[in-house]
């Protein structure tokens, strides 16, 4: 279906694009999700969820032509479904790029989707040939929607900013902080001062690649599959300059290897799946774990079927136990990777059955409080810039 879907938007002249609403049927068949809400769980899990707060570290909503302060009957999450699912905190990433053909073994970096997604929706024409250009439209979005949104969606840049917002959430709940991520670093275009504009954009979480090898590293999904260039060491040392924090989702494992070398400040893993419950190009390994949980870290497992080997709650449950198992509960987190072309179990208003299976699974109530969203918030509390 989605290879049809790409076929699609090549074929039919970019003046018909939005006209047919091919953009919204190919968000609504890429990012689907297994069953339609309501989405049940016990009593005694929603009575706990309702208490908690919750942090989800990657959704890739500002992909898409929608209204984050608008509900949507597809897709897997705006700010009216946040509230619902009872979500605190949303780190919103950017994607620029991806090759044409994505696969998750072997990529080239010589074609590109994103750029008739681009014109389809009618973004900025400065966006139809610069990457750089798409991040920061679409840090403008969130922005313009925080702006809009009366105070229920926060745009987070500091911990002061944090610390500020979760005072307040503690007063009154319907209210969500978003926080800025690259999903790669290909915008810098191969400049280290792009680093500087994504940041004083507001970007806050790095991620160094995606689906191909870039100017900072490699990917897991590259050709090459290489540790980090020239470029990388300087760009590492500049995000930690800047007190952004370094993802290593998509790495390739001599990139995770390099970075783990050289980095003084913790480390984290948006959205992946771990080896011990699911075998893939991607996914850690043990030693990954350890090694990122000594930064002090946190691991964001995702809900998609090649990073938890199944679209269930059950396999989410399964590779968070298996974590905590291996490097302590306080080091796992959540990662769902909504919108970003994945079938998952639920949409976000269907987190409490997150909640319910980690009941379920033996977790005692601090150990849930603390996967849900504490550690996230205990991460971004000490890692953020001050102001």
């Amino acid at each position: 279906m989605r290879k049809l879907l790409i076929a699609l938007l090549l074929l039919v002249p970019l003046s018909a694009l939005a006209v047919l609403g091919l953009p919204r049927v190919i968000d609504a068949q890429m990012n689907s999700v297994a069953s339609p809400p309501p989405y049940p769980a016990s009593a005694s899990a929603q009575k706990l969820h309702q208490g908690l707060f919750v942090a989800d570290l990657h959704d890739d909503a500002l992909l898409w032509e929608r209204d984050l302060l608008k509900r949507y009957d597809y897709g897997h999450s705006d700010l009216p479904r946040m509230l619902e699912g009872r979500l605190g905190l949303q780190v919103f990433s950017t994607v620029t790029k991806t090759p044409r053909g994505l696969n998750m073994e072997s990529n080239a970096a010589d074609s590109d989707n994103i750029t008739l997604l681009a014109m389809a929706q009618r973004w900025p024409r400065e966006t139809w040939n610069s990457l750089l250009q798409r991040a920061l439209y679409q840090a403008q979005k969130l922005q313009d929607a925080a702006h809009a949104s009366e105070g229920r969606l926060v745009l987070i840049r500091s911990r002061a900013d944090l610390a500020r917002f979760i005072e307040a959430w503690d007063k009154d709940p319907q209210r969500v902080a978003g926080l800025l991520a690259t999903e790669g670093l290909q915008p810098i275009e191969n400049q280290l001062e792009n680093v500087d504009t994504l940041f004083d954009a507001g970007f806050r979480i790095a991620g160094l690649t995606h689906f191909f090898d870039n100017e900072v590293g490699g990917s897991a999904h590259g050709l090459a599959k290489g540790g980090l260039t020239p470029l990388g060491r300087q760009v590492i040392a500049r995000l930690e300059e800047k007190a952004m924090l370094v993802d290593l989702a998509h790495a390739s494992r001599p990139l995770i290897d390099d970075v783990l070398a050289m980095a003084t400040r913790p480390v984290l893993v948006s959205h992946t799946g771990v080896e011990g419950t699911c075998p893939g190009t991607r996914n850690l390994s043990d030693k990954h774990l350890q090694a990122i949980a000594a930064t002090g870290g946190v691991i964001g497992i995702g809900y998609w079927s090649t990073a938890v080997c199944d679209t269930s709650v059950a396999a989410i449950i399964k590779a968070i136990r298996y974590t905590a198992d291996k490097v302590g509960v306080e080091h796992v987190a959540l990662g769902s990777d909504f919108n970003g072309t994945v079938h998952t179990p639920f949409d976000v208003t269907g987190l409490a059955q997150i909640t319910e299976g980690l009941q379920t699974a033996g977790f005692d109530n601090d150990a849930i409080a603390a996967i849900m969203g504490g550690n996230v918030q205990r991460l971004l509390l000490a890692s953020l810039p001050e102001k």
